[in-house]
């Protein structure tokens, strides 16, 4: 399964869509919540109810004692979304100055979150915050640039407005040129549309030459009850977030699938024929507009 990294030029709802996607997969779930300007979860959606005792901050040191140590410090500090467990989340940092210590944290995370992935079957999202760029190049402290090195997928999520275009636009050519450069490839690179704004798909691709991998829908209600936390609002279930929600995590495993195959066989995506089929065989759902 896909290890999915979200970022964005600006607050557009990485943390809502991170959440709706891993709460709406059909699949045993984990949101890591490694945004390094703090988390929101554990004041939101969680109402509270996990400490600062817990979560993202104190595999620091644990890493420090070793992988072995890491793995089990990340095992039990994973939080159950949902009754059954199959929906777990990381809660992220209580105060932006613990980012630092994370530098060195983040590559072995990382490592953990794709063994997660790819041995246990684990849809992984990452909640990455909001892009830094320093000379040119992601942060190497306030972007955790080693997770979206190494992810299947980097989405910058971007809404259908002209100010959301705009800041896409300043930071998706350096983004591209960093994961060719430092990562596994320009090709891991998409966009996540909100449908909030007058910019359909189609349009917001080409403005920001890259493709639109999936969307979801500007749903305030349930962004609300996920920013906040409080009572779900009614028919929460059913919300148009979370009904897209699960066509946007099918998309993007079939991105995920067909870029994992244009690497095992690179004539894929020079054929257009062979890319027609393969195109076919793994779209499950095209994004609207």
């Amino acid at each position: 399964m896909p290890v999915t990294a979200l970022v964005s030029a600006k607050s557009c709802g990485v943390t809502t869509a991170a959440l709706a996607c891993t709460l709406a997969s059909k699949r045993p779930s984990l949101l890591a919540e490694c945004d390094p300007a703090g988390g929101t979860i554990r004041a939101g959606f969680l109402q509270g109810e996990v400490g600062a005792g817990f979560g993202l901050y104190h595999l620091a040191a644990a890493e420090r004692t070793g992988p072995d140590a890491l793995a089990q410090a990340f095992a039990s500090h994973l939080w159950p979304m949902d009754e059954a467990g199959h929906r777990k989340v990381l809660p992220g940092l209580t105060d932006p100055a613990q980012a630092a210590a994370l530098g060195r944290t983040w590559p072995a995370l990382s490592d953990v979150l794709h063994v997660l992935a790819e041995e246990a079957g684990y849809d992984v999202f990452i909640d990455a915050g909001r892009l830094a760029l320093e000379s040119g190049h992601l942060h190497p402290v306030l972007t955790p640039a080693p997770l979206l090195h190494q992810a299947d997928l980097a989405l910058l999520v971007v809404r259908g407005t002209e100010q959301s275009l705009t800041l896409a636009r300043h930071v998706i050519d350096p983004l591209r040129t960093e994961l060719a450069e430092r990562g596994s490839g320009s090709d891991a690179l998409g966009l996540l549309l909100i449908e909030d704004g007058p910019y359909r798909a189609h349009q917001v691709a080409e403005a920001l030459k890259t493709p639109v991998l999936a969307g979801l829908p500007f749903d305030p209600p349930t962004a609300g009850y996920f920013t906040t936390g409080g009572r779900p609002p009614r028919g929460y279930a059913r919300s148009p977030l979370l009904r897209h929600a699960r066509t946007a995590t099918e998309q993007l495993e079939a991105a995920a699938s067909r870029r994992q195959i244009q690497q095992q066989y690179p004539a894929c995506g020079t054929n257009p024929q062979i890319a027609g089929v393969l195109q076919r065989l793994t779209e499950k759902g095209g994004t609207r507009g």
